[in-house]
């Protein structure tokens, strides 16, 4: 019960999180043939959405240029990154639920949420810009030999710089 309480309660170093990630990864790889993308499957959610409420987008550049890599018989719902998707998400939140750490929080102000929602929304545009987020544009890109990944990296960092700055003057 020990071994459990600690691997549970306790943080893990980075380098087992990274080792994980990356036979994660390689897994993932080998039994799917695709490298792993979370924002691809959101995508696909929000095309679905789409899709649903009456949308054409056969005609948008992106699809037109890239095509939706959807296997045969998958939809944008029914897809391996729906699955990786929702595994994330509830996966983190077991974690989050057995190490006690999971907390309701109030918003604290307008300006932070103004400023959440902003940062939320380049994110998730930048995101797409770049074909995918730090998983599928650094973490499956540098493994794989692609120079994208090592510019996505050089400028992830100085944004993370940048926001860091912005965060203390403007919210802290």
């Amino acid at each position: 019960m020990r071994l459990l309480e600690k691997i549970i309660n306790k943080h893990w170093p980075y380098l087992v999180g990274g080792i994980i990630l990356a036979v994660l990864n390689v897994a993932l790889f080998l039994v799917s043939g695709k490298p792993w993308k979370i924002t691809t499957g959101f995508l696909y959610w929000g095309m679905g959405i789409l899709k649903a409420i009456g949308f054409d987008y056969s005609n948008w550049y992106y699809f037109n240029v890239y095509g939706n890599n959807l296997s045969e018989g998958q939809t944008f719902f029914n897809n391996e990154y729906t699955i990786l998707n929702l595994a994330v998400i509830f996966g983190a939140l077991i974690a989050a639920l057995l190490a006690s750490e999971f907390k309701w929080k109030k918003i604290k102000n307008r300006r932070q949420l103004l400023f959440g929602l902003i940062g939320g929304l380049l994110m998730g545009y930048g995101s797409r810009l770049s074909f995918g987020c730090n998983i599928g544009s650094y973490f499956s890109a540098i493994p794989s030999f692609s120079l994208h990944g090592w510019v996505y990296g050089l400028f992830m960092f100085i944004g993370a710089w940048i926001g860091c700055k912005l965060l203390f003057k403007f919210l802290l």
